[in-house]
């Protein structure tokens, strides 16, 4: 469906370990993905609620004023994963 309005690119807030599981299906259906730095993006002014966060967010990234944060290869994901997990 997405792909269907010809979206390539996806930005979203990389808060805690939430954005993960869909940061991994999002790219392995062909879309780069850009986990964007929460506290950068809280240091833009025009956020009221989560909804003109979103916008907001989708705004910036498609005029190119944010850049995704550093994500490791995924062998070293599945080993911090593994590591985070309870024993």
């Amino acid at each position: 469906m997405v792909k269907a309005c010809n979206i390539h690119t996806v930005a979203m807030e990389s808060t805690s370990v939430y954005w993960i599981p869909l940061h991994q299906i999002l790219e392995t259906h062909g879309f780069a993905v850009f986990p964007v730095n929460v506290q950068y993006v809280r240091s833009l002014p025009e956020r009221k609620t989560d909804v003109s966060d979103c916008q907001w967010i989708q705004h910036l990234h498609s005029v190119g004023l944010l850049r995704g944060s550093f994500r490791p290869p995924d062998v070293i994901c599945a080993i911090r994963s593994l590591w985070r997990h309870p024993r």
